[in-house]
């Protein structure tokens, strides 16, 4: 039995369970959906657990038979790592303070770089300011429709409810 296979079963059927779990310290009362905000973690825990049940079952039939040689480097890519978790946290706090479109740009761009550094091409300096127009053309299109047309309430820079 491969001990990481087995690993990759429980972690996936553990995570599954959380999930579900957790689904029951939220809220049930639905919305204008017609569900509640428990649904969506009842169904991914549900899902997952289900997924870690059917890994498990094939660890113990034999392991994952037909997987395919890994590809790429033997080692991960400390640099790239960094520069896409920078994003992620860049986002989660500059969004009160720049507010929805360009915390999202910032979270593009950096990540953007880190998929770009670790490439055998590279990234560049240069590449950052077309990365951060980017991610303004994606960012600001979901915010005016959260906000315009969906009226959900996203942080903004301004008050006028456009950026």
């Amino acid at each position: 039995m491969n001990r990481s296979q087995w690993l990759v079963g429980l972690g996936t059927l553990g995570l599954g369970v959380l999930f579900f779990l957790g689904s029951f310290q939220l809220s049930s009362d639905a919305g204008y959906g017609g569900v509640g905000p428990n649904f969506l973690p009842l169904l991914v825990g549900s899902m997952l657990s289900l997924c870690g049940l059917f890994l498990l079952w094939e660890v113990l039939r034999g392991g994952f038979r037909e997987m395919e040689e890994p590809t790429g480097a033997s080692r991960g890519d400390w640099q790239g790592f960094i520069w896409v978790t920078g994003g992620i946290l860049a986002n989660a706090l500059l969004i009160t303070t720049l507010g929805f479109i360009l915390s999202c740009a910032v979270c593009f761009a950096l990540a953007a770089q880190g998929f770009r550094r670790s490439a055998p091409s590279g990234g560049s300096w240069k590449s950052l300011g077309t990365d951060i127009l980017i991610g303004v053309a994606i960012a600001a299109p979901v915010f005016w429709m959260f906000t315009q047309l969906l009226a959900i309430n996203l942080p903004g820079l301004t008050q006028t409810g456009w950026l």
